[in-house]
This record gives structure tokens, sequence and C-alpha cells, in this order.
């Protein structure tokens, strides 16, 4: 097992470990109930954990993340529908078309 990233949320963490999945790479979330510690240890000793079980798949988990690191934050325009998503979203939340064109 390797560390690939230290999410500041669950949802976070558990959302890299999804896009880790979906790239074929087999991954874990550790600490996710370490939060009830806080106050008794450093709060950043509480965060989430992602790990990869297999060590050989450490720059593919690298690759995946630099790509969530470097999403852009500027709204996405469904071209199927017309609505307007964060840009941090992958497809639409209005009608799941995927999401490629910048407002």
């Amino acid at each position: 097992m390797r560390r690939v990233y230290t999410a500041a949320t669950l949802p976070e963490a558990h959302l890299i470990l999804q896009q880790l999945e979906s790239a074929g790479i087999n991954a874990r979330v550790f600490n996710e109930n370490a939060q009830g510690a806080i106050g008794e240890l450093p709060v950043t000793d509480t965060w989430p954990d992602v790990c990869i079980v297999q060590n050989h798949q450490f720059l593919a988990a690298q690759a995946v993340i630099e790509r969530y690191e470097a999403r852009s934050e500027v709204d996405l325009l469904c071209n199927s529908c017309g609505e307007i998503s964060p840009g941090s979203f992958e497809v639409c939340w209005q009608c799941s078309a995927i999401l490629s064109t910048q407002v």
C-alpha cells in the first residue's frame, strides 16, 4: 500500500477513490472515522488518506490525481441541454451528458 492523496474531507477522498478505480487502479480510503479524534489529534492527522493497493500503479495514480487537481473552476455549458454546471463536474448534473465546452 502506498498513500497517493490526503483529502481535506471524506467526500473528496471518495471522489479520488472513485476516479482511481475508474482508471483501473485498486485503492482504499483510510482514516474514514478519525475525525472523531479532532481535539486529541491535530486536525491534519485526521484527514482521510487515499492509498493504492499495488505500488507499481503509483505513476498512473499520480496522473489521475493531477487531472483532478488541474480541474478548471470555470463553469461548463452542456451541449445537450444547455445547462451550466461547475467546472469540477465531468457530466451535466441535469442530463448526465459529458461536459467539455467552457462558458
